[in-house]
């Protein structure tokens, strides 16, 4: 039996000491240092390239270029982006930069200060072609960006449920709404690090924090015109990922380096460090997106139709784009029961930064437009939000807009009903007033505060999101117990490839290895995220880890169990978990399985606007976050907390600036994230335990959910404390203060 337990991290002692290496921390012996360079050309044709002035700089070993690479393509999509853009290369596309992160060469020398200055040297002619910066400009198709493509729209999804004329007709009220979501940058702690090296047994090796070893490995080992068994990936301590390491950065120009030197007699590591700076401008974002949505409902607040046209912003190559807009097309009638849908979903190629995974994936701009649309309906109908939401939330039996019904284990009701609850916010009737200037906040730090410009208010929204892979992608996760002894088990061994990206995935593995053998904790030792001794974990992405390892460690430790039970020493186990199927949806009218489980989450706030400045302080925010089975309690608060963090910069603070296709603020100093003095003052953490019938323990996964609902619920509280709504996101000072302003509402 798996009891809940907040162990310390496996990982702790390392972090805290400092003794943990990071991807940037790797130093070996006889190390060599590399540099990127950046295309800087959102759109552009090379004519020529002349390294000759680079490659004369003492201490410089090699400058790779596009004909160095065996298979100039790669991309989880499709293999539509060069590892590297230039001339004479075995991709006759890779002349063309589409973004200005595209790679062009990769410069190797004896230190980094010699192979930056080399960098420097390098000429390059270009050709400027259109740049399409919008995805207006796109959708015309004058300039097609891919042209094997054949079109800008590279992906879309329709739903048709029900019929939308009766729908409408049964509405006594209708809302519409325009909605804009921002792109946002990851800000992990630890920028793109990583060593390449041949190993003891002649494998290029790549150690490098990512979210998937065996998908890094098929990336570079595809690039590299390599099988698969003679690449190697080894991810070292990460500082975070969130999505962003999901995608390859440096994975591939690493191990190039490595077989590039070993092909030349020079058996020296390579090591590249990204500043701040090459992260933001050469990493994906969350995508950016404009949802146009019209909900109807009855008197007594029950929906009648919704329609939605999303309009996602892909950006230059597609990543993970295809997925990401088929979670946003799901979630965009938002954890409701809808029976007239007509819902179309575009992802749309541009020449600007890729869009691709992000906590989330899709559900926080889906929930943004249907939670924002619901706290419309019920000011509309005058009902409690609350009242409204559990009306219609999904229930066991209810079906989907794809028309078939979620999984077993349905709890959103219960979830919205405990979140009201503790917020102290009735499920019927009006929720407790807030409005009043009692609460002291001054705004800007160096300026007294006025108390006459304070208005409080407070919202709730509420989202669900699935747990695994959708939509038909192939799903599994193998784990490796070995149990040492004689006469008892002395000591466990667990080989898996899950990531640990700083969620704390290692230490929940080792407590569900010790349950399913029945041992203590402290006889589970790990051997983590090395492809050469794990099998396919599938990726630290989908809030579906736990979910998936719990149950493929649950299998290898009944094998192991029954190869001890035979007297086999070590008696090893090893299972391959493959959960229930899902399917694609379908082409005309959107029907589908999507996914085989789902987490659910409920979220109100209480805000402070000072509406003179436009600042915006977040005072509470009540999480409650259906987990299934609380694993370690500690490390699921640290999620919420961390989930909430992160939502809060995206809806009020966090303001990526691009234009003609090139990031204006590729600077921390420029891009805003929540510091110590920006956070929520308070982050109630509500762990609800209604097991998931499949899961492992009956635990649910959670990391992504508590970020979904939180943008909505501070519109919705600052609606309810300047009675304006906010269609668009983050909630700046300057545009809270025009919109206020534009309305008439001053101090």
């Amino acid at each position: 039996m798996l009891k809940s337990e907040s162990v310390y991290r496996v990982d702790a002692p390392g972090k805290v000491t400092g003794t943990a290496l990071y991807g940037g921390d790797i130093t070996p012996d006889n190390l060599l240092h590399g540099k990127v360079m950046f295309s800087n050309q959102p759109h552009a044709r090379m004519i020529s390239m002349d390294t000759s002035a680079a490659e004369a700089v003492p201490g410089v070993v090699a400058i790779l270029t596009t004909k160095d690479v065996p298979v100039n393509g790669y991309g989880l999509g499709g293999p539509d982006q060069p590892v590297l853009v230039g001339l004479g290369g075995s991709n006759p596309h890779a002349d063309i930069s589409r973004w200005e992160g595209d790679h062009v060469a990769v410069i190797i020398a004896e230190t980094e200060t010699a192979a930056a200055h080399a960098r420097s040297l390098i000429k390059i002619e270009w050709e400027p072609l259109p740049i399409v910066s919008t995805m207006e400009e796109a959708l015309t198709d004058e300039v097609i960006l891919h042209p094997w493509h054949g079109s800008n729209m590279l992906k879309k999804y329709q739903i048709r449920k029900g019929d939308m004329a009766t729908g409408w007709a049964e509405a006594d009220v209708i809302i519409e709404g325009t909605y804009h979501l921002p792109w946002q940058e990851h800000a992990y702690l630890q920028p793109e690090a990583g060593v390449g090296y041949i190993d003891d047994k002649g494998r290029v090796t790549v150690e490098f924090g990512g979210q998937w070893a065996h998908e890094d490995r098929e990336q570079v080992a595809h690039s590299l015109g390599l099988p698969e068994e003679q690449v190697r990936i080894i991810y070292p301590a990460i500082g975070g990922a969130f999505g962003g390491k999901e995608d390859m950065s440096l994975q591939i120009v690493l191990g190039l380096a490595a077989k590039y030197l070993h092909e030349r007699g020079i058996e020296r590591p390579v090591r590249i460090i990204w500043t701040r700076e090459e992260s933001i401008l050469g990493h994906h974002k969350r995508h950016q997106a404009t949802v146009y949505t019209k909900w109807g409902a009855t008197k007594e607040g029950k929906i009648t139709a919704v329609s939605a046209t999303v309009h996602m912003d892909s950006g230059a190559y597609t990543y993970t784009s295809p997925k990401v807009l088929g979670n946003f097309h799901l979630m965009v009638t938002g954890p409701y029961e809808i029976p007239h849908a007509h819902i179309d979903s575009y992802a749309i190629t541009t020449n600007n930064v890729p869009g691709g995974a992000f906590r989330g994936f899709g559900g926080p701009q889906g929930a943004f437009a249907a939670e924002t649309q619901m706290n419309k309906l019920a000011e509309a109908l005058g009902m409690s939000p609350v009242e409204i939401r559990l009306k219609n939330v999904l229930r066991e039996g209810s079906l989907l807009t794809v028309q078939t019904p979620p999984p077993p284990g349905i709890s959103m009701a219960e979830v919205v009903e405990r979140c009201a609850q503790e917020a102290g916010w009735p499920v019927n009737g009006e929720r407790l007033a807030v409005n009043g200037n009692s609460s002291s906040f001054n705004s800007i730090q160096s300026l007294p505060g006025n108390p006459q410009s304070l208005r409080r208010g407070r919202g709730i929204a509420c989202s669900f999101k699935n747990i695994g892979f959708s939509f038909g992608a192939p799903e599994k996760c193998d784990a490796i117990i070995e149990l040492h002894g004689k006469t008892q088990i002395e000591r466990v061994v667990l080989r898996h490839a899950g990531a640990d990206v700083g969620q704390g995935a290692h230490t929940a593995f080792r407590q569900m290895a010790a349950a399913a053998v029945g041992v203590d904790i402290s006889l589970v030792e790990l051997d983590m995220s090395d492809t050469a001794s794990s099998g396919n974990s599938g990726s630290a992405s989908a809030s579906r880890l736990t979910w998936m390892a719990g149950n493929s460690i649950r299998g290898a430790a009944e094998a192991a169990l029954t190869a001890w039970t035979n007297e086999e020493r070590p008696a090893i186990g090893q299972y391959r978990y493959v959960p229930p199927r899902t399917q694609p949806y379908d082409a005309e009218t959107g029907v589908c399985m999507p996914n085989f489980t789902y987490g659910y989450v409920a979220e109100a706030v209480e805000v402070t606007v000072d509406i003179e400045t436009g600042h915006i302080r977040v005072d509470k925010v009540v999480c409650a976050n259906d987990v299934g089975k609380a694993i370690n309690p500690m490390l699921i608060e640290g999620q919420i907390e961390g989930a909430v963090v992160q939502a809060h910069g995206y809806a009020i603070m966090e303001n990526l600036k691009v234009k003609d296709g090139r990031i204006l603020n590729p600077f921390l100093s420029q891009y805003l994230i929540p510091g110590i003095k920006d956070v929520p003052e308070i982050v109630q953490s509500v762990i609800m335990e209604v097991p998931d019938p499949i899961g492992p323990w009956g635990a649910r996964g959670m990391a992504e959910m508590p970020f979904l609902p939180l943008a909505p619920a501070i519109v919705a509280a600052v609606h309810d404390a300047t009675g304006v709504w906010f269609d668009e996101i983050p909630l700046t000072p300057d545009r809270v203060v025009a919109k206020l302003q534009e309305v008439g509402i001053h101090r």
